[in-house]
Formats: structure tokens, sequence, C-alpha cells
């Protein structure tokens, strides 16, 4: 059975699945939700995601929802030898924080409504960025894949190029170009 990723095409959160499922060569199908009509609030769609939201997998028969935690099971369950989660401890260490990092402070809202904060947190990054390739070490991980739909729009939908400046910080310019560049965001980049 080919895994079913249900959720809507252009969704921060479904491209947030699709570029990891890309990244390890797992196909699915993408099963549209009609967000304009409101299809996950209905009964039948909040039985499987209790709060209404986009995307859920169903994996021969095993529902996941939180975009996330589905991407963290995908690459344990089809990413055998895949660095995407790193299994040494200190590597792994480096990976959480890093996933933190993009959790709790890469959001929209921050930079469209705060952009002097959301330059600052820029600050931080460079500074990551300046010890490593990526955020979790020398290697990729799905924590650097997380900043992929959020990052397109903050800079495609908001125009907010604060991410691409090569003056004011230079390793997260690098690294943007490296991530965003990856055939698997190409593939899914304009919707899943």
């Amino acid at each position: 059975m080919v895994l079913k990723l249900i959720g809507a095409r252009m969704s921060i959160n479904t491209r947030r699945v699709a570029v990891v499922c890309k990244e390890l060569k797992l196909p699915y199908e993408l099963v549209p939700v009609d967000m304009a009509n409101a299809e996950h609030k209905s009964p039948a769609y909040l039985e499987k995601q209790p709060f209404g939201q986009v995307p859920i997998i169903d994996d021969d028969g095993f529902n996941l929802f939180e975009s996330r935690a589905i991407c963290r099971y995908l690459v344990r369950k089809y990413g055998k030898g895949s660095t995407l989660i790193p299994s040494d401890l200190h590597k792994q260490a480096l990976f959480e924080a890093a996933a933190s990092v993009e959790q709790n402070n890469f959001e929209p809202y921050r930079a469209a409504e705060l952009q002097k904060a959301f330059a600052v947190k820029l600050k931080g990054y460079e500074a990551v960025l300046g010890k490593h390739k990526y955020l979790a070490g020398e290697e990729i991980t799905i924590a650097d894949l997380f900043h992929l739909p959020y990052g397109n729009f903050i800079t495609d939908r908001l125009q907010i190029d604060s991410l691409t400046s090569i003056e004011s910080t230079p390793m997260v310019a690098r690294w943007w170009d490296d991530i965003t560049s990856r055939p698997s965001w190409q593939a899914v980049k304009d919707g899943a």
C-alpha cells in the first residue's frame, strides 16, 4: 500500500511532510482536503484529526497527525541508514535542539509582525551555521528540512529577504541556498 498523505497541496505542514517523503524517495498519494469547504472540520475528518488540521498520514491503516511527528515517524520507519535523524547521541541532541529552534523561533507571524526580533533570531542561526554546515552538524537532518515551508512563505509570500541577505547573515544565506536547492524541496515547493 502506498502511503497516503491527507492534506492540502499548498499547506505548509503538508509540504513539510512531502519534502521529507521526497528526501526519503518514499512514494505517497496526496489525498486532497478541501479546506475552502471546511472538509477538515467535518465529523469524519475530526475522527482522525481532532484539531481539524492538515496533514494526516495513513500508513497501511496507521493514522498519524502533526507534521513534525509524521516526519520523525517516516524517517524512523523508512529512512534506514539516513542521517535525517542522527543515531549518535550527541548528533541527535544537536538535531533535537535545532528542531526545537525551528518550531519555536521560525514562524511567519514573527517575520511579518516582528521583523526586528526575527533579525535577532537569524543572528542566532548565523552563529550556529558558522560552526556547522547544517543546524545539527555536518549532515542535513529533518530539522533543516522543517524550515523550508515557512522559510518559503517568509521569503516569497511576505517578501522579506532577511533569510537571503548576504550582508547580514552570509552563513544563513549559504545554508538557505543549499537546502532550497535540494531536489526534494524543488519537487514540493509549489505544492505537495
